[in-house]
C-alpha cells in the first residue's frame, strides 16, 4: 500500500525522550500519547499533523530508551511512515512490533526537506518526492514485516494467525 503525504523533517539522534517525554509514560491510550507526541522539539507537530503524514529524520532516529511508547505515538498521531538515514535498532524493532512501516535511505535523506511530499511503497521500498521529482530507492520491507504492519502490529499478526 502506498503513502501519501506532507514530510515532518528532524535531524540527527531524535532520541525517544524527545518522541514522547518521559512525563507522559504513565500515559497507556495511544491518543493521549499522540496529542504529546514529538513536543519537546516541535510544539507544533500534535496540533498540525494529518493522517498519512511521513516523519523524515537524520541518522540514528529514536536512539535512547527502548520505550516502545515512541512508535506508538507517532503511530497514533497519524503519520503513515519514518524515513530516516538509519534507526536505531530497538526503535527499528519496536516499530515493526506496532506495526510502524520504517525504511532506512541512508545519506540520500538530506535531500528531502520539511513540508516536501512524497509517495511511498513501503513494499517497494520507493519513495517519490513530489515536490523536487528525486526518487529514492528504500530496502523494501520484508513480506512478514509487511504483513505485521498490514495487521496493526505483532499482536494483531499473532491473532490472526492463531485463529
Amino acid at each position: 500500500m502506498a503513502f501519501t503525504g506532507k514530510v515532518w523533517r528532524y535531524g540527527n539522534n531524535i532520541d525517544t525522550d524527545v518522541i514522547i517525554p518521559a512525563r507522559y509514560l504513565n500515559v497507556f491510550k495511544p491518543s493521549d500519547l499522540a496529542a504529546h507526541c514529538m513536543e519537546d522539539i516541535d510544539e507544533s507537530f500534535a496540533a498540525n499533523v494529518k493522517e498519512g503524514d511521513i516523519i523524515v529524520g537524520g541518522s540514528n532516529f529514536g536512539c535512547g530508551s527502548s520505550r516502545e511508547h515512541a512508535p506508538i505515538a507517532i503511530k497514533a498521531s497519524g503519520v503513515a511512515v519514518v524515513v530516516a538515514s538509519s534507526f536505531a535498532r530497538i526503535f527499528y524493532r519496536n516499530g515493526i512490533n506496532v506495526g510502524l512501516p520504517l525504511l532506512e535511505i541512508g545519506d540520500e535523506v538530506e535531500k528531502i526537506k520539511a513540508g516536501d511530499e512524497l509517495k511511498i511503497d513501503p513494499e517497494k521500498g520507493t519513495i517519490d518526492n513530489l515536490t523536487t521529482g528525486d526518487h529514492f530507492q528504500a530496502h523494501p520491507l520484508p513480506a512478514f514485516v509487511q504483513e505485521i504492519a498490514n495487521a496493526g502490529g505483532l499482536v494483531n499478526y499473532i491473532k490472526n494467525k492463531s485463529v
